[in-house]
């Protein structure tokens, strides 16, 4: 936890090369050529696979601006299964919005990403179609370096789609920004070819394009996912709903060689054991090299995955070790990769994966609304002023909920009724409804000649919510069946949202919050009232709701567990507290974006109002995340929901840790009590020893920019810690007498104004001198506390020593350590 705050211690061209993710994220200025066909047979696998190869694009929402209509992300994708699914690269539908797939043959469907895999970069997209033609794909051991390929694919431009490049198969079992072995070949691909084909001259899917390499006079290299690792995760995506990997828990080095690509049987340096891992049950530790898994050798951390595909978690498996410069075998049993639950549903933030199981009403919980939610009704657009159209998957029909804000509160039925005019050239019917506890206006026509046309507007508060009906053929709303289920549909719509339904999609995509994306990991959504604080790291707070929060981020002992952490943090939240004025919980298990998470809840005071504390210990890969929520007593009812809301939005992504951060210690760890450092000030001609963990400042610490605050400061330095000081005056050339008359006429004032307000004077022996001391045990705005000072002369100098400490933090280890750093000072001649 912060310790700091509540408790405890405290470019011109670029020369290097870069991989390039083919996905087109907007317009390109660069076009390339398509290459033909040009051997024997090339015409007829081009005819037999391009069937199989779709164009998928990112759809501006209806709230863009007209000329980011052309801006459209785009990629590739493979039909995979005859009834709409289509195999494509995670990336290129990771930032997609609104996503449609266009056919071969030019037909658009709206898609939704079902199954998404980072690891692998590999995702699928559904649409609503039958009789597609799937890919054929090959037999990984048929494929060979030299072999003739093509790659198929939407380049540059979606007016590109389906273009076909031919190369040869360049190389097997690359390792190359990925987890897995690639292939790589010649044949070009460009940007938006990813998730495209890469075929053989058999018409065989041999690989999914996935990235190309560029630099600055390197043509001809790109990378293709290959059918093993395709067929893998295919297999994990259709039986388990995402990929299950196996969970080993240690971090891995390889040797030189295998950096540099030098064939090695040097094997994989443990440099990381994660405690309560199944490698650290086993026994690894760090500096062991693991040698082979199985029957298989492991040299590379691309080969150590690749050996790892073949097994699932819960199985046991045998690792060949060097351990202490003897060689032996471990078994051990898999434990699985804890991935977070992807639950971003297709919106104008994205069409990302589909949450829609057990849903059967879907609505907004900013604007209040909510309705049926039948099979085959698919969201297309989403403005971001939270207006939304849905369709049908038969596309007989469509329907638009927009809502109108800041209207007149008081708007009367024939006001409301006035909202719809000019909405239809032909009325067919036209009336206020008010069937029930919720009115509306109702307009039946005709619109542009063709479209039967259906508007409802309701009036709720300030606003006014439009539900609209668009049917495209007549038939269609001439058929009396059809016509009353689109009405039962329509009477659905209700201007409420149960936050509390399970069963209700929340599809809400109004920008109350930010989202706070740091480079170590972790991102989170913050309300967005709420600002930056001052303190050290990521500190943010709501003044008016009286709750802050600090993010603190730092490396995973080896060995630590979170239990272990935990409880040292508990130790030093009693160590720090008096126990009458503290409380604390035990913790609790819980589970923060898929990870598992301890909480810990703790409550402290000065003796005026209580604080409160909610602490999530995490452990993800390497790191430890610290989120510690501050609040005030009185505010517990809205820190609650606030902080569960960020709790739910924290992620960790994939891959959003920088790559240059190392190791980040955990200063907590190093820090010991018994720790000292000596200060002296040669101007007054005194040392004093005091913990380290102590903060300090002095005149002598700032220049002559800072007078005002100097001014402030007298001419003495003052060492805090939690909960109090220790402040040491000089003055040259002073009067002791004088010093000690002023002091204890300040403490007659104040006894003069509060009878309760109870010093004494007493002479003591200290330091070797005979000092005046004034001690008072006071209450001051409901917290009590102690004031010692000490008053004497050394060497013409006059000292004023004064502690203080807040009788919550008086603890007999902290009162050790103030009596030790006074009993500590030491005199010298002051220097002129």
């Amino acid at each position: 936890m912060k310790t700091t705050k509540s408790w405890g211690s405290k470019v011109g061209y670029a020369s290097a090369a870069a991989l390039l993710l083919v996905t087109l994220a907007g317009p390109a200025s660069v076009f390339a050529e398509t290459a033909a066909a040009a051997k024997t047979g090339s015409a007829a696998v081009i005819e037999k696979t391009t069937s199989s190869v779709v164009a998928i694009i990112g759809k501006p929402g209806e709230g863009k601006k007209v000329e980011s209509r052309y801006q459209l992300a785009h990629g590739t994708g493979v039909i995979v299964r005859s009834e709409g699914y289509i195999l494509t690269n995670a990336h290129v539908v990771k930032d997609m919005r609104n996503i449609t797939v266009v056919t071969s043959d030019g037909k658009s469907y709206a898609g939704r990403t079902t199954h998404y895999d980072e690891e692998s970069d590999l995702a699928l997209v559904k649409i609503e179609a039958s009789g597609l033609t799937p890919a054929t794909f090959a037999s990984p051991s048929d494929i060979q370096v030299g072999e003739q390929v093509m790659a198929i694919g939407t380049p540059l431009s979606f007016a590109l789609r389906n273009s076909v490049t031919s190369g040869i198969v360049s190389g097997m079992e690359r390792s190359v920004h990925s987890s897995y072995s690639l292939i790589q070949t010649d044949a070009a691909i460009n940007p938006g070819n990813s998730g495209g084909a890469l075929v053989n001259m058999k018409g065989q899917v041999i690989g999914i394009n996935t990235l190309k390499y560029v630099e600055y006079g390197v043509d001809s290299l790109g990378f293709a996912i290959p059918v093993d690792t395709v067929q893998h995760v295919l297999g994990h995506f259709f039986k388990y709903g995402k990929v299950k990997r196996p969970y080993v828990g240690v971090e891995l080095s390889e040797s030189w060689e295998a950096v540099v690509g030098i064939p090695s049987g040097s094997g994989l340096e443990v440099t990381y054991v994660e405690a309560e891992s199944p490698a650290a049950k086993a026994g690894l530790k760090k500096g062991d090299i693991i040698q082979s898994i199985g029957q298989t050798a492991v040299n590379t951390l691309v080969g150590y995955n690749e050996a790892l595909k073949k097994y699932l978690p819960q199985e046991k498996i045998s690792l060949t070790l060097r351990s202490g410069g003897q060689s032996k075998t471990v078994e051990l049993v898999l434990g699985e990769v804890k991935t977070a639950d992807v639950k971003l549903v297709q919106d104008a933030a994205g069409s990302y994966i589909d949450s829609d199981q057990g849903k059967t009403r879907i609505g907004d919980s900013h604007y209040g609304w909510s309705m049926r939610y039948p099979a085959g009704l698919i969201q297309m657009n989403q403005s971001d002023e939270g207006s939304v159209t849905f369709r049908d998957a038969k596309e007989e029909y469509a329907i638009t909920i927009h809502v109108e804000e800041n209207q007149s509160a008081d708007l009367s039925p024939y006001g409301l009724l006035r909202k719809l005019d000019g909405e239809a050239e032909t009325v067919l019917e036209r009336r206020y409804v008010e069937e029930g506890s919720q009115p509306y206006a109702k307009l039946v026509g005709k619109a542009d000649g063709e479209y039967y046309y259906q508007a409802r507007a309701f009036h709720k508060g300030d606003q006014v919510y439009y539900l609209t009906l668009l049917v495209s053929e007549e038939p269609d709303y001439q058929n009396n069946a059809k016509r009353s289920s689109y009405e039962d549909l329509l009477d659905t719509f209700t201007l409420a949202f149960d936050k509390q339904d399970k069963a209700l999609k929340d599809i809400s995509s109004y920008g109350d919050k930010n989202t706070v994306a740091t480079e170590y990991g972790i991102s989170f959504d913050l309300p967005a009232d709420w600002e930056e604080g001052y303190g050290e790291g990521m500190t943010y707070t709501h003044t008016e709701e009286d709750v802050d929060l600090s993010v603190r981020v730092s490396s995973v002992s080896s060995g630590d567990t979170l239990k272990d952490w935990a409880a040292r943090d508990e130790e030093r939240f009693k160590r720090t507290y008096v126990e009458e004025y503290r409380k604390v919980e035990a913790p609790a298990d819980i589970t923060v974006d898929g990870v598992p998470a301890l909480s810990q809840r703790f409550a402290y005071t000065m003796g005026d109002e209580w604080k409160h504390a909610l602490v999530l210990y995490i452990f993800k890969d390497k790191y430890k995340y610290e989120l510690q929520f501050e609040y005030a007593e009185e505010a517990q009812e809205a820190a609650e929901k606030t902080m569960a809301d960020l709790i739910a939005s924290v992620h960790f992504p994939k891959d959003s840790m920088n790559a240059s951060i190392g190791f980040i210690q955990d200063e907590n760890e190093l820090l010991k009590d018994t720790d000292t450092v000596t200060v002296t000030s040669e101007k007054y001609g005194y040392s004093i020893v005091v913990p380290e963990s102590w903060s300090t400042t002095s005149r002598e610490d700032f220049d002559s920019r800072y007078e005002e605050y100097l001014s402030q400061l007298g001419t003495g330095r003052t060492f805090y810690f939690y909960g109090g000081s220790i402040k040491l005056s000089a003055v040259e050339d002073g009067n002791l007498a004088e010093t000690v008359s002023r002091i204890e006429k300040e403490h007659q004032t104040n006894h003069g104004i509060d009878a309760e307000y109870v010093y004494t004077v007493s002479d003591e022996p200290m330091l070797g001198l005979t000092v005046k001391k004034f001690a008072l045990q006071y209450i001051s705005k409901d917290i009590p506390y102690t004031l010692n000072q000490y008053v004497f002369e050394k060497n013409g100098v006059v000292y004023t020593m004064e502690v203080r400490v807040n009788e919550a933090v008086k603890t007999d280890a902290l009162w050790a350590q103030i009596q030790q750093a006074a009993a500590s000072i030491t005199f010298q001649e002051p220097k002129q």
